[in-house]
């Protein structure tokens, strides 16, 4: 194991980590908002305006949109909300009317608006007619939650221009972003901890990078960045996101620090004063959950409070271990019996991933038997590389854990990679990995492990061989059998509806590979060609949250019925080369090489180029059309 800066010493982009967070990082992780706005502005729309909480990076998307082209830029601040038209004192001359401005700005065919919930009441004003008059497309970014004056929110509450609301960035993208920021795969329990620490700030998320970078604490273990322990506090960090802690009652903060330090478990309502709970829960401080337990509604709260603490309050108030391992035996015997009930939906384990990777050893070790079942639950889930993870953490230990063993068999083999011997449960996978599928179906409903035995027959479904324990499925006991036997019905009578309905409550109940599968199941089974593009498409979108998953079962999505030509376009595609690149390589204009790709996404299913390395089992590089 090396530190980041020792491993990418030789890298020249990363002579010194302290000066890389200085450049700004690649633009990642929303294509779909970006293909959205420019569909709409090559539409001849007026405009969009895009909205969302602070640092969600609304700027860097609609930068993106109008990069390349002629564009003006105005932008709001706070100091300049009271001079008339400030935001377009660059554009116009210093005394003008609105009317006059306008005619002013007709040439202007594209204007971004940064800021808009800023503007002067002026500059807000010639925003709105500029949108009525409809000459200038424009491109408006205000924040979430913050007063704007009413010409702007009338923008979208009066439905003069579209709205697009900016969702915060998914894990999976998130884990994108940070890779391309620091030049390296990141483990999958660092993205999950750095994702879940910033709260969709993108701004805060490249101060908890470079606080990570600064201390030397990103490591690399098994070719991937791994960051634990405790979050370094330096100030950027602290005045990104402790300004809400500054208390002037004693008793708040008083609260708020026993909030802290009983982390990783919540503390009881009685435990504390209601009327000083009742005002930080108002300012939005603290989280009630529904068994009347209190946590800090914030993650970060918890490391700066307890940063800024004396080492006797530290010891008075932290929990004690025997307490941590107390809440860990209940959370894996709730995991467990989540697994049985077959949901899996939401997820779950605050105290593992707690004492996982904010332990203070550089290299903590959860016990095996609650590795496993995290390990268990994160694969159902389709989230096998978190799954890795797991079993990786409890073999730290205990490196012959017979269960760990087979639980990161068989993320590896469902991920096509090459397996640790694993035994029992994995055998069919490991089998069907090197292409062995008959044997896999033949040893499939007959293999043991501690997964229960619904799972270990759904095995052979999941293979295509149904009629082998379809009968067995749908006459276990208890309901966390029956969206699994549903499915092997549907694949057994060979019903597309039926499969694509099965992948639905495999779906609700978070089982979203098995849900995946269904799909992909169901695809050459439809009669209607509609209705096989609509599976194939839920395939796709739901195999791509899946960390490249490459199941039988998700092989026959690979590239549908096209021409040779498409399906060779296709393939190129998904390699991350350009229209452009494509053309000159086939020789042929970027015209054609355009109306095949829409031709072959249309026959596919898919939106765009970024869905086809998960049809065709490519890697996806970071190079765009």
């Amino acid at each position: 194991m090396t530190t980041f800066a020792t491993a990418f010493a030789g890298d020249a982009r990363t002579p010194d980590t302290a000066h890389t967070l200085d450049l700004p990082w690649p633009f990642t992780g929303r294509d779909a908002e970006l293909e959205l706005i420019r569909r709409s502005l090559a539409a001849e729309r007026h405009g969009v305006v895009v909205t969302g909480p602070a640092g969600h990076g609304k700027t860097r998307l609609v930068t993106e949109v109008v990069r390349g082209t002629a564009c003006a830029r105005v932008s709001g601040t706070p100091e300049t909300r009271d001079i008339p038209f400030a935001a377009f004192a660059h554009l116009l001359p210093e005394q003008v009317s609105l009317h006059h401005a306008i005619k002013l700005l007709t040439d202007v065919r594209t204007l971004l608006v940064d800021d808009a919930h800023l503007l002067d009441d002026s500059s807000a004003a010639l925003v709105h007619q500029l949108a009525v008059h409809g000459r200038t497309r424009l491109l408006v970014v205000a924040t979430d939650g913050a007063p704007a004056p009413e010409a702007v929110s009338r923008l979208w509450s009066g439905e003069v221009l579209p709205r697009l609301s900016l969702e915060p960035l998914p894990r999976e993208e998130t884990a994108r972003l940070v890779a391309a920021g620091v030049g390296g795969p990141v483990e999958p329990l660092t993205a999950r901890r750095l994702h879940h620490l910033c709260q969709g700030d993108l701004r805060l998320l490249r101060d908890l990078v470079a606080a990570v970078l600064e201390r030397g604490e990103l490591i690399l273990d098994s070719d991937e960045l791994t960051w634990r322990g405790p979050l370094p506090v330096t100030a950027a960090v602290r005045e990104r996101a402790g300004w809400a802690l500054n208390r002037d009652r004693v008793d708040e903060r008083d609260a708020l620090e026993r909030l802290a330090f009983s982390e990783p478990l919540p503390l009881n309502l009685a435990d504390l004063d209601m009327a000083v709970l009742e005002q930080l829960e108002t300012d939005g401080l603290i989280h009630v959950d529904a068994h009347s337990g209190v946590r800090l509604a914030h993650p970060l709260h918890g490391p700066l409070l307890r940063a800024g603490a004396g080492r006797l309050r530290a010891a008075r108030l932290s929990r004690t271990p025997a307490e941590c391992a107390s809440a860990l035996d209940a959370e894996r015997a709730e995991l467990a019996a989540r697994i049985e009930r077959t949901d899996v939906q939401e997820p779950a384990g605050p105290v593992g991933d707690w004492l996982t990777t904010e332990s203070a050893s550089p290299h903590p070790a959860v016990p095996a038997g609650y590795a496993t079942v995290r390990a268990r639950f994160a694969r159902l889930r389709g989230e096998l590389r978190e799954a890795l993870s797991w079993a990786r953490e409890g073999l730290r230990d205990t490196p012959d854990d017979l269960s760990c063993r087979t639980e990161l068999a068989l993320a590896q083999t469902q991920l096509n990679e090459v397996a640790t011997a694993g035994a029992g449960r994995a055998t069919p996978w490991l089998r069907a990995a090197h292409g062995d599928i008959a044997g896999a179906l033949a040893s499939a409903a007959y293999a043991g492990g501690g997964e229960g035995e619904a799972y270990v027959l759904y095995d052979a479904v999941r293979l295509g061989a149904p009629h082998l324990v379809a009968d067995r499925l749908a006459q276990l006991p208890g309901e966390g059998a029956a969206p699994l036997a549903r499915h092997a019905d549907a694949l057994a009578r060979q019903d597309g509806p039926a499969l694509d309905r099965a992948a639905e409550l495999l779906e609700r109940r978070g089982l979203l590979l098995f849900a995946a599968e269904a799909h992909a199941q169901a695809v050459p089974v439809h009669r209607d060609p509609r209705a096989a593009r609509r599976s194939r498409s839920r395939a796709m979108t739901l195999a791509r949250r899946c960390q490249g998953a490459r199941t039988p079962a998700l092989s026959g999505l690979v590239l549908g019925e096209l021409t040779a030509r498409q399906r060779q376009i296709v393939t190129l595609a998904a390699t991350g080369l350009s229209n452009r690149q494509i053309a000159d390589r086939l020789t042929l204009s970027i015209r054609t090489v355009g109306n095949h790709l829409y031709s072959a996404y249309t026959r596919l299913g898919a939106n765009d180029r970024t869905a086809l390395p998960y049809l065709l089992n490519e890697p996806q590089t970071s190079q765009q059309a």
